[in-house]
């Protein structure tokens, strides 16, 4: 008798707690009445946080949601984000009335990276520009190179299948080093060259939702190296692509000049395949991957024109042969995973991984390295925000190899070989706080760690700690804004301190207008590269015009293409060695 009342009442609570549990569903729309899909619907309140999305046909619904009241909003790319307050749900559920989002205007666009505190970009207290999905969407681009060179004030260069360098407001050199890159706020400027490998990156072009890119110094936010802007590639969450997505690239170019005269035309081909599913209302997950090859690319080959010199019009310039090596295509295979767990106090905590791999030819300093298969570079994060408290952990790991295709190692006589192996380490914070109805206090902070074995700097420090801290107040008035701030840097191998401040003012004569002036101060951190490298290079030289002028003895020295070389020292050092000869 008392089992069967046990299991009485616990069927009568059941069906009781199954019965405040209802359904809530609607549906979202633009402003014609057409019907939006794969908007992002999130349903907040004391008894709980949900979050799905709208289907095909524009419906969403939530299931088995306790009464109360609760705070709906919408959100879609391209549309200003609409909220629902004071829902209230009762023992019946509730049909909400269709949600209609307008386009998005320029005040109504909201980016992260100027301040790492959301704002519309008419508010930003920087000169930005924004890559939407919809362009990347359209863009027949092969890769972030093709993407960003229509964005003002950048100036892109690629030299080879694989090696792309960008660089803001001024010219961009065959290594760039003053551009800081981040992937959700992750940085992949790489420490040990000080430069940017763009073909690690494992996301799908499909999963990005948009490229915020900085023109001028950023360092007062972002640290180190955003000497020139900062490119910052903000990923969709998995309930924004949920679903199977695949897309395959291909083409053909010309290859009829230069080193690949009379060559076939070179093949690019590219494919991606994402997953994300949303089995419940905390859950949902992305698993992405991709491949894209290239064959390579034309150059110069042969000698160089003889011209008038522009400057003494009696005399010539030019004459000289280009390098002769052999320019290779590319092999870049991709992974990527992302985990998204959300709580019932509106907080979110991601786990993403991934792993990107590279071949091809990247130009340097020390001249032209062909990157070996198996170079990869791989990461780990986890993010968790809520509201605007946000932190982050994350290890960037690259080992990768390469053979420079011109210098020649002055003990074996082979290729020179350039083997880097980098760990990195970084925990950040970020809040900002509204202390007064005028003041917006955003502050935060990171501790960084970086292991380095590198070939070509056998003394430097395998270890290198960084810190950092930032402050900025925005002040509201009714046409303008005022943004004051600043960050301290400490690095490992810098002797002091290094202050980076913002000063920026921004009047709005109307919503959609605004003047801005600013003044920012930004610094790039000596690589390990720049201060340890200690390598001795050794590369013909051609003397057989000295002929004439030596004794008959010597002049077999001479005699011939190249039987002189010369050891030219590449230390980076404050200390002068002399060069010294040797017959090969």
């Amino acid at each position: 008798m008392t089992a069967l009342v046990t299991i009485a009442v616990f069927i009568a609570l059941g069906g009781s707690v199954q019965a405040e549990r209802q359904a809530v569903s609607g549906s979202v729309v633009d402003e014609t009445g057409a019907v939006l899909p794969d908007a992002v619907v999130t349903l907040s309140g004391s008894p709980g946080h949900y979050s799905t999305q709208s289907d095909r046909t524009g419906a969403y619904v939530f299931h088995s949601v306790p009464p109360g009241t609760y705070e709906l909003t919408v959100t879609l790319d391209g549309f200003v984000s609409e909220t629902e307050r004071d829902l209230v749900i009762g023992t019946s559920g509730a049909e909400v009335p269709a949600i209609r989002l307008k386009l998005a205007q320029l005040n109504e666009v909201v980016v992260v990276s100027a301040s790492k505190v959301s704002s519309p970009l008419i508010d930003a207290p920087a000169t930005m520009s924004i890559v939407t999905a919809d362009t990347i969407a359209a863009a027949p681009a092969q890769n972030y190179a093709d993407l960003l060179r229509g964005v003002p004030g950048t100036n892109v260069i690629q030299l080879s299948a694989r090696d792309v360098n960008l660089t803001s407001r001024e010219a961009t050199s065959t290594l760039a080093t003053s551009q800081l890159v981040l992937l959700d706020g992750r940085s992949i400027y790489l420490d040990f060259f000080g430069f940017v490998m763009w073909d690690l990156l494992p996301n799908s072009p499909t999963d990005i939702k948009q490229i915020e890119v900085i023109r001028g110094p950023a360092s007062a936010v972002w640290g180190a190296n955003a000497q020139t802007g900062v490119v910052n590639i903000i990923s969709k969450t998995p309930r924004e692509t949920v679903g199977t997505i695949a897309t395959f690239t291909g083409g053909l170019f010309s290859r009829n000049t230069g080193s690949t005269k009379g060559s076939a035309p070179g093949a690019l081909f590219g494919a991606n395949v994402t997953v994300a599913e949303a089995p419940s209302d905390r859950t949902s997950y992305r698993i992405s991957a991709g491949y894209f090859s290239s064959d390579a690319f034309p150059r110069p080959t042969g000698q160089i024109p003889v011209i008038p010199d522009p400057r003494i019009p009696s005399t010539t310039v030019g004459g000289g042969f280009y390098p002769a090596f052999v320019n290779t295509g590319t092999r870049q295979p991709k992974f990527d995973a992302r985990v998204d767990q959300e709580f019932a106090d509106g907080g979110r905590l991601t786990y993403s991984a991934g792993v990107a791999g590279t071949t091809g030819i990247i130009h340097t300093g020390i001249g032209p390295h062909d990157i070996q298969p198996g170079s990869i570079l791989g990461y780990a994060k986890v993010d968790y925000g809520r509201g605007p408290l946000k932190l982050r952990a994350f290890g960037n790991f690259l080992d990768a190899q390469s053979l420079n295709l011109l210098t020649a190692d002055p003990k074996t006589g082979a290729p020179l070989q350039l083997n880097f192996t980098t760990q990195t380490y970084d925990i950040e914070f970020g809040h900002s706080k509204i202390a007064t109805p005028r003041h917006l206090f955003s502050y935060g902070g990171n501790v960084k760690r970086s292991a380095f074995d590198i070939t070509i700097t056998p003394a430097a420090p395998t270890t290198r700690n960084e810190f950092g801290a930032y402050l900025q107040d925005d002040l509201f008035f009714e046409r303008f804004r005022f943004a004051i701030g600043g960050r301290v840097d400490k690095l490992g191998n810098l002797d002091h301190g290094v202050f980076s401040p913002r000063l920026a003012m921004t009047y709005k004569p109307g919503a959609s207008h605004a003047l801005r002036v600013s003044f920012n101060r930004a610094f790039r951190a000596p690589s390990v590269v720049n201060n340890y490298l200690d390598e001795s290079i050794v590369a013909p030289q051609d003397l057989h015009g000295l002929a004439p002028f030596l004794p008959p003895a010597l002049r077999p020295l001479v005699d011939g293409p190249f039987p002189l070389v010369c050891e030219r020292p590449a230390a980076l050092a404050l200390s002068i060695r002399r060069s010294h000869c040797s017959t090969s």
